[in-house]
C-alpha cells in the first residue's frame, strides 16, 4: 500500500492542507482524512458511508462495475465450483485454502462443537411458536455469550479461533432448531457422520420416525449458497458487526447485532421479497403488467431481484445460482414449475427490453436464491435465517481482522447537526 501521493485541500481563508493517498491492491485510491478535524477543525459528510473507506480489509473485495468478487483474491465462481462452504470459510478465516490434511481437521473440528448446551434448548419455549425465526436468532445467539466464558481472551489467537469454530459449528444447529420450533416438530441432534452441509438438512428435515438421507445434489445446492454468502466486504450487517465488536463485546453478541442488521427487508430479506413478488404476479400472462408497473415512477411497484446496489454489472453470485436453480428443479422434476417459469420469463424481458439494459437492472443472486431455497422445502420465513447461517463466516472474518488491526478504535462516527440552536429552558409558567 503506497501513500506518496499527496491530496491538496484548499479552504478559503486557511492555507493549503495536504492528506495522503492510500492505494488499495485493488479498488479505488483513498484520501488519508484522519489529520482532517486536527488540522482544519472540519469533518466530512458522507450519509451511508457511500464514499469512505471506515477500514483496512484483505478478506472481500468487490468490483461493481466488472461483477467481479473475491474472497482472499480468488473469484467466487472458482471458489464455488472447486470448493465446499468449511473449504471457503477456512479460505476466510485463515487467509489461504486448505490443503487435505488441514481441510480434514477443520471439518473434525467444527463436527465436534455441533451440539448446544441442553439449556440453550430451553431459550426457545420462551418465544411464541409463530415468532419470526429471525426473532429467535437474534435471542438465542446472542445468549451463546452466557454459555461460554473460558475463551474471552480476544488477544489469544487460540481463543478467538474456538470462537469462531463454535459460532460456524452451532449456527446451523441453531437455525434448524428455530424452524423446528415454528412446526412443532422435535429438535434433532447433530449427525458426525454427515458432512456440514448434509448435516444441517438432516437437522432441518429429519425426523425421529426414520433416518433421513440427503439428496446430494440438493446437499450441492445448498452449500453454493452458504458459500455465495459467505461474506460482501463492509455491508451493513458486517459493518454492524465491527462496530459492535470495536468496542469490545462478546463476539456471540456482535453475531447477534449482525443478524438484527441483516433482518432488515433492505438487506437480508431480498430473496423472501422477491419471492413474495412472484407470488403476487402470479402467472406468466401478467408479466407484461407488471413490468409496464415497474417502468412508471408513479407506481409504488418495484421489481425485486433486479439491479444491486453494488454491482452495476452483472452479479456474478446471479449466474452461479442460475445454473444451481436449474439443477435442483431439474433433480426435483420441477422444471415446469410455475413460480420458475415465471422467473425465467421475468429474467428474459429484463434481458431484452431497453429499459432494464439501459439502467443495468439485471438479475442479481436473491432473484434465484428463493427460488430455489423454496424447492428445497424451505419456508420463506426462513430464507434470511440460511443467509445468516452464511454469512457469520464472514462477520466472524471480519471482527477477528478488526480486533487484531494494530490502528482500530472503537467506532465512533461524526454528525452534522442540524437540530435547535442552543437556547435556554423558560420556566412552566411562562410557557404559551
Amino acid at each position: 500500500m503506497t501513500t506518496e501521493r499527496k491530496a491538496t485541500l484548499t479552504i478559503e481563508g486557511q492555507a493549503p492542507v495536504e492528506f495522503p493517498i492510500m492505494s488499495p491492491t485493488h479498488g479505488n485510491d483513498c484520501v488519508d482524512i484522519r489529520t482532517l478535524g486536527g488540522k482544519t477543525g472540519l469533518f466530512t459528510y458522507d450519509s451511508g458511508f457511500l464514499s469512505t473507506a471506515s477500514c483496512k480489509s484483505k478478506v472481500t473485495f468487490i468490483d461493481g462495475d466488472k461483477g467481479e468478487l473475491l474472497y482472499r483474491g480468488f473469484p467466487i465462481e472458482q471458489l464455488a465450483e472447486n470448493c465446499n462452504f468449511l473449504e471457503v470459510a477456512y479460505l476466510l478465516k485463515n487467509g489461504e485454502l486448505p490443503n487435505a490434511a488441514q481441510k480434514q481437521d477443520f471439518e473434525l473440528t467444527i463436527k465436534n462443537h455441533t451440539m448446544v448446551h441442553e439449556q440453550l434448548a430451553k431459550f426457545f419455549s420462551g418465544f411464541r411458536r409463530d415468532a419470526h425465526p429471525m426473532a429467535v436468532m437474534v435471542g438465542v445467539v446472542g445468549a451463546l455469550s452466557a454459555f461460554y466464558h473460558e475463551a474471552m481472551d480476544f488477544s489469544d489467537a487460540e481463543h478467538r479461533s474456538i470462537s469462531f469454530n463454535r459460532i460456524i459449528a452451532k449456527m446451523p444447529t441453531i437455525v434448524a432448531m428455530a424452524y423446528k420450533y415454528t412446526t412443532g416438530q422435535p429438535f434433532m441432534y447433530p449427525r458426525n457422520d454427515l458432512d456440514y452441509t448434509a448435516n444441517f438438512m438432516h437437522m432441518m428435515f429429519g425426523t425421529p420416525c426414520e433416518t433421513y438421507v440427503p439428496n446430494p445434489v440438493l446437499v450441492r445446492a445448498l452449500d453454493v449458497i452458504f458459500t455465495l454468502h459467505a461474506d460482501h466486504e463492509q455491508n451493513a450487517s458486517t459493518s454492524t458487526v465491527r462496530l459492535a465488536g470495536s468496542s469490545g463485546a462478546n463476539p456471540f453478541a456482535c453475531i447477534s447485532a449482525g443478524i438484527a442488521c441483516l433482518w432488515g427487508p433492505a438487506h437480508g430479506g431480498a430473496n423472501e421479497a422477491c419471492l413474495q413478488m412472484l407470488e403476487e404476479i402470479g402467472d406468466v400472462s401478467r408479466v407484461p403488467e407488471y413490468i409496464a408497473r415497474a417502468k412508471d415512477k408513479n407506481d409504488s411497484f418495484k421489481l425485486m431481484g433486479f439491479g444491486h446496489r453494488v454491482y452495476k454489472n452483472f452479479d456474478p453470485r446471479a449466474k452461479l445460482m442460475r445454473k444451481v436453480c436449474n439443477e435442483v428443479l431439474k433433480e426435483l422434476g420441477l422444471e415446469n414449475d410455475r413460480l420458475f417459469k415465471l422467473a425465467m420469463e421475468l429474467e428474459k424481458i429484463a434481458l431484452e427490453d431497453p429499459y432494464f439494459v439501459e439502467k443495468k437492472l439485471y438479475p442479481n443472486v436473491d432473484f434465484y436464491s428463493g427460488i430455489v431455497q423454496k424447492a428445497l422445502g424451505i419456508p420463506t420465513s426462513m430464507f434470511t435465517c440460511i443467509f445468516a447461517l452464511a454469512r457469520t463466516v464472514g462477520w466472524m472474518t471480519q471482527w477477528e481482522e478488526m480486533i487484531t488491526d494494530p490502528e482500530y478504535k472503537i467506532g465512533r462516527p461524526r454528525q452534522l447537526y442540524v437540530g435547535a440552536a442552543k437556547r435556554d429552558v423558560v420556566p412552566l409558567a411562562k410557557r404559551a
